[in-house]
């Protein structure tokens, strides 16, 4: 407990958020070139499994890249046995996966604790594994890193797999968390990729069936002191039958883990669906508890002499075990189709050491041999036809039929037509169609008159009906962020518009068509508007000019009017004396600060009265006023200013009349 808790403590990351998204919480695994902690997604408050990629990796570009894509190309599949893609992201440098929270177990822990497993538990382990490979396969996605620790056990005992197209992105780095990758994995991977790095889905196929065996025997096939030794056991020797660890295991399930662990890719199955079917046909002979089910065996296994007289090569060894076995003999791998021949090992055939015998003991010619002795050897030849015609017709015809046709067919409806023909159903995971209605069965394994034993399990996929999904609201997120939302509904983005916008911030989307909600079909593009930010506005100079034409320009322009008045000696009144800013841009609604002239500033009125009125005019005049002059009713001649206004000490503005009356 204290070594955990000062783990945590020491871990930079826990409380970290990343992206501004996930907050970083307890450590759950650590592996070869990521930490898998359990994080909070803060945007929709839910709890993820965050894979932290080891510091370093984020610095090589290319593995950047590759990252990025095949994150995104995982989080296309959409499977119930395949661990969820959220997000992607680089926090400066930390690149992460944000994952669907799985809490259980690994099967990891399930071999530790209980293998050997049973043939039957064990292939009910491996089903759903092939399951979530069949879907990936039928994406063109390729694992290349089936193993225990990326197999994930729920608490409610759902299988889901992890980790899809993340060997990928690492592999194809010259990182040295590579080599972390293949020595972690070496004891399931495929012979190709330790030769040269190739893989397909057939390679997924090789490590599933190692899977199988150590589910089957609770080893590994191969052993070796370091990975070099493991890796060269995978290339140059074969998988040995589980059986010789654990000899109650029928030979079927032997020729099935051996078929699909050949080391030549075309012997295995083309694909994980192809090896579901054939893992579902021996479960089903499991079921029947036939301790050896020679017709299935023969279909998963060709027997060594057949693959000569296929290939077209007999030299008397084939025949009569006769002189030296060539170098490049074939040796017994099942298989299902055609002949295939590898390097001859000696260790791997016994025909060697029946050589030396037969040079040892020589072969002396046989003496004439009666006709009693031909008549009995006829009968038993006879008979031993019999009774391998016999067998032949109870293990072939006799004990298959013909899969019926279902597709179209309510599940219920179909279960009632394979139960008339003495067969069952079981429902696999369901699949969208553009033909099929939901609800009814678009797809059966077998497929429709096939050959499947009496009383034998007809697979049923129900459909879904169309494939659609609806559009993500994606107005206000950023450019980055719709694409992502686009690209989990398997939605791509389509014509980018770029425009201004006086409320959404630049690099967000302002809108998009189809609208929200809209249903489409996968690879329907979405267009998008995004911001620009706020317009820019060219500021006009309105300086000297009339008030209120400024103030009509400006507002018309967009902008906010600010006001002062003030006097001013040169500027006349309600004229602009000046303007901030006066040039340059601005946005919408932005403030242009306007002062405006009051005319000169007021002046005293200077007292005039019983002056002469040739002295008032002049002291009027000095001190800016105009002078005008009214005589009094009662005029005596006198020329005295009896009476002004304004009055004496009265503010006006220069250039006022002040009328003045005389007597």
């Amino acid at each position: 407990m204290t070594d955990d808790v000062s783990t945590q403590l020491s871990d930079h990351l826990v409380g970290r958020v990343l992206d501004g998204r996930y907050r970083v919480g307890a450590r759950v695994a650590k592996g070869g070139m990521a930490t898998v902690y359990e994080a909070l997604d803060m945007r929709l408050d839910r709890i993820v499994a965050l894979k932290v990629m080891h510091l370093g990796l984020g610095d090589d570009a290319e593995f950047g890249r590759r990252f990025v894509a095949e994150a995104r190309a995982a989080a296309r599949l959409s499977h119930p046995n395949v661990v969820a893609v959220f997000d992607q992201g680089d926090d400066d440098g930390t690149l992460f996966l944000a994952m669907e929270y799985v809490p259980g177990r690994t099967l990891r822990d399930v071999i530790r604790q209980q293998a050997p497993l049973p043939p039957a538990r064990a292939l009910d382990l491996l089903a759903p594994v092939l399951s979530a490979l069949s879907a990936a396969h039928d994406a063109g996605i390729v694992h290349r890193d089936i193993k225990p620790e990326n197999v994930l056990i729920s608490n409610d005992g759902t299988v889901k797999v992890a980790d899809f197209g993340l060997a990928r992105a690492v592999t194809t780095t010259g990182n040295t968390a590579t080599q972390g990758l293949l020595m972690g994995t070496v004891s399931y991977l495929a012979p190709e990729l330790v030769t040269d790095g190739s893989a397909d889905a057939r390679s997924d196929v090789y490590s599933a069936g190692i899977l199988l065996y150590e589910l089957l025997t609770g080893n590994k096939p191969h052993t070796g002191d370091t990975p070099i030794q493991v890796a060269y056991a995978h290339v140059h020797a074969d998988v040995p039958p589980p059986s010789q660890i654990q000899p109650g295991i029928p030979p079927y399930v032997d020729a099935l883990v051996q078929r699909a662990t050949a080391r030549d890719r075309d012997i295995r199955p083309a694909d994980a669906r192809v090896l579901s079917r054939q893992v579902r046909r021996v479960r089903s002979a499991l079921e029947e508890g036939l301790p050896d089910d020679p017709d299935l065996t023969g279909d998963l296994t060709v027997p060594l002499q057949q693959i000569r007289q296929d290939s077209g090569y007999d030299d008397g060894y084939t025949r009569g075990y006769g002189g030296e076995p060539p170098r490049n003999d074939t040796i017994v791998v099942p298989f299902e189709g055609r002949p295939f021949s590898a390097p001859y090992e000696p260790a791997l055939n016994g025909a060697t050491q029946y050589r030396a015998e037969q040079q040892s003991h020589p072969v002396r010619p046989a003496p004439p041999r009666s006709k009693a002795r031909g008549l009995i050897a006829f009968i038993a030849v006879l008979a031993l036809a019999l009774g391998v015609g016999t067998a032949a017709w109870y293990y072939g015809v006799h004990r298959y039929t013909s899969t019926p046709l279902l597709v179209n067919m309510a599940p219920a409806a179909a279960t009632t037509k394979a139960g008339e023909a003495g067969l069952h159903t079981t429902l696999l995971p369901q699949g969208f169609s553009e033909t099929v209605p939901k609800g009814q069965v678009m797809e059966t394994d077998p497929a429709p008159g096939d050959r499947i034993r009496k009383n034998g399990e007809i697979g049923l996929v129900v459909s879904k009906g169309p494939e659609r999904y609806n559009v993500p609201q994606l107005a206000g997120l950023g450019l980055d962020a719709a694409k992502r939302a686009l690209e989990s509904v398997k939605l791509v983005t389509g014509k980018e518009t770029d425009t201004y916008s006086e409320t959404v911030p630049a690099g967000r989307v302002i809108t998009f068509t189809p609208k929200f909600d809209t249903s489409l079909k996968p690879g329907a593009a979405v267009n998008l508007w995004v911001s620009l930010g706020k317009r820019p506005i060219t500021v006009p100079d309105l300086t000297g000019k009339p008030v209120k034409d400024a103030t009509r320009a400006l507002r018309k322009a967009g902008f906010v009017v600010d006001r002062t008045d003030q006097y001013d000696e040169t500027v006349p009144e309600g004229k602009v004396v000046s303007q901030t800013p006066n040039n340059g841009t601005l946005f919408a609604k932005d403030k242009v600060k306007l002062v405006v002239s009051k005319g000169p500033p007021l002046r005293e009125v200077p007292n005039v009265r019983s002056k002469k009125l040739v002295d008032a005019q002049k002291v009027l005049t000095d001190a800016g006023f105009k002078v005008k002059v009214e005589k009094a009713p009662f005029n005596l001649g006198l020329d005295l200013v009896a009476g002004q206004n304004p009055g004496a000490g009265k503010k006006a503005q220069p250039g006022t009349t002040v009328i003045v009356t005389v007597v």
